[in-house]
């Protein structure tokens, strides 16, 4: 007997660290596949915010760009009003080709909102059958009247052309949008992404 001496016991590795036969090797390997698991989860996050981000801004771009061609239309009174004396058969083509134009892009507007949300489609459908009713109205009397032969007739009286009853139809077709943006914000918030 050896009096004085203590031994000091060696635990081997692989109960080290957990005490229940796990190895430094599993610890590793749990961490690394807990970081992977952290990363992919962060990946999917970025990449659906990123996602959302770029339909609201196609979203916004498409319905300005409609509310851009019903301004367009609104026009026409004017311009017809302001048709050249001089050309009338050119002026006629022209005129057309161009109220042409922005018939066909109300169209597809038209149809365009009919596939992305009932609420919008009829919020525009609304609009743009006043629009067509009014300021085609004014249109055609537009035609009716002479064509501007001086500086002077390039500016009516008030009230020749009135377009001020679509006004409560494009404040609609405006709420119908921020409504329809505003159910993609509130999605937004589920991934607490900041206002562009």
């Amino acid at each position: 007997m050896h009096v004085g001496t203590t031994t000091q016991t060696v635990m081997p590795a692989h109960t080290a660290w957990g005490g229940s036969g796990q190895s430094v090797s599993d610890l590793i390997l749990g961490l690394l596949l807990s970081g992977a698991l952290i990363a992919a989860v962060v990946n999917i996050v970025l990449t659906r915010r990123k996602s959302l981000e770029d339909e609201r801004a196609r979203l916004r771009s498409t319905c300005a760009e409609a509310f851009e061609a019903v301004a367009a239309y609104k026009e026409f009174p004017y311009a017809i009003r302001r048709r050249r004396h001089d050309e009338p058969a050119l002026e006629r083509v022209r005129l057309s080709d161009e109220l042409r134009h922005i018939q066909s892009r109300l169209s597809y507007f038209s149809s365009w909102m009919r596939g992305e949300d009932a609420t919008l489609s009829a919020a525009f459908d609304g609009l743009v059958t006043k629009l067509r009713n009014i300021a085609g109205t004014a249109c055609h009397d537009a035609w009716l009247a002479p064509a501007a032969t001086s500086d002077a007739d390039m500016n009516f009286p008030m009230g020749v052309v009135d377009l001020s009853d679509l006004q409560p139809y494009e404040d609609a077709y405006i709420a119908a949008v921020r409504a329809h943006l505003g159910g993609l914000i509130k999605t937004r918030r589920i991934f607490r992404l900041p206002r562009s």
